[in-house]
């Protein structure tokens, strides 16, 4: 076994990725309890939410007041998902300081997802992230489908370097490569990065784990061995994929901490807090949560 790490860094997307998909319906202030109560925990990157349009996430229609709404601790990047320029100028009256664009590895997915190619969404991302910089904000990329497809099944891994490439080419300064339906295993993970290693900084890359055939931690695993060291989770394990019937949630903040605590990585991050976090949440949801952790803390004697 490769050494391990010594220490790591959560980007909490439970905000955004998390809600996005819930059909129950969260009021503001709940979500800036929410994510008040997350940076309380000890993260220093939240993904809060999205300048999309409401037509299509409802659940991110009230970004701005999210925005407006949450105690801004110092050191924490609060940072929210940009699909165009519209989004931008959306966050920049915001004063949002971090933004994410994102692309797919599959062209069926890219078109279903964001109606346009993946050759046409990097190019206006390539204007997105340019006017973003100049307005001294950080640009993330995110490459979803990187592991598989659910239209396409498996995905060629010179496509993801691609994307990848491409997303850096544009200024991101880290890309979060996705497993968004769920289906990788620790073999490809392995596999997948050792190849991107090849092209772009490793330490630049991110993972982005959904846990639909419950590998998101042994891929966390695998990552760690490959020298990855920034990875993507959602408080209770929430989240999924509207093109991806089927697909759980992301892998539960609750769970990674687990495993990363029991190891001895140092992330910074107080598990108890962010499982408080979550249960606030989870009355309103109509469903448990997701995470295995709260999942066995409810069934303790």
């Amino acid at each position: 076994m490769k050494p391990l790490p010594p220490d790591v860094t959560i980007v909490e997307v439970g905000p955004r990725d998390g809600l996005q998909n819930e059909a129950a319906h969260f009021d503001t202030a709940a979500k800036i309890a929410f994510v008040d109560a997350l940076s309380g925990a000890g993260h220093a990157r939240i993904e809060a939410g999205a300048f999309v349009s409401p037509k299509w996430v409802p659940q991110m229609a009230d970004t701005e007041a999210v925005f407006a709404g949450i105690h801004r601790r110092p050191g924490v990047r609060y940072s929210a998902l940009v699909p165009n320029m519209a989004g931008l100028e959306r966050a920049v009256e915001a004063g949002v300081t971090d933004i994410a664009v994102f692309a797919a590895a599959s062209e069926t997915f890219s078109r279903k997802n964001i109606n346009a190619s993946i050759a046409d969404s990097l190019a206006g991302y390539a204007e997105v992230a340019a006017a973003a910089r100049k307005a001294g904000m950080r640009v993330r990329g995110y490459v979803s489908t990187a592991f598989g497809c659910p239209f396409e099944g498996e995905v060629d891994p010179a496509r993801v370097v691609e994307v990848t490439e491409a997303l850096f080419g544009m200024g991101a300064e880290e890309v979060a490569v996705s497993d968004t339906i769920g289906i990788a295993h620790p073999g490809q993970v392995t596999s997948l990065l050792r190849t991107i290693a090849a092209a772009v900084p490793i330490r630049a890359i991110a993972l982005h784990f959904h846990d639909t055939r419950g590998t998101a931690l042994v891929n966390v695993f695998a990552a760690l061995q490959e020298g990855v060291v920034v990875f993507d989770s959602a408080a209770g394990g929430l989240g999924g994929c509207p093109y991806a019937p089927g697909a759980a949630g992301n892998l539960a903040t609750e769970d990674l901490l687990f495993m990363l605590d029991g190891l001895g990585i140092y992330t910074g991050v107080d598990r108890s807090a962010v499982a408080a976090a979550s249960r606030t949440l989870e009355p309103h949801l109509g469903h448990p949560l997701p995470s295995r952790l709260l999942q066995a803390e409810r069934t303790k004697t």
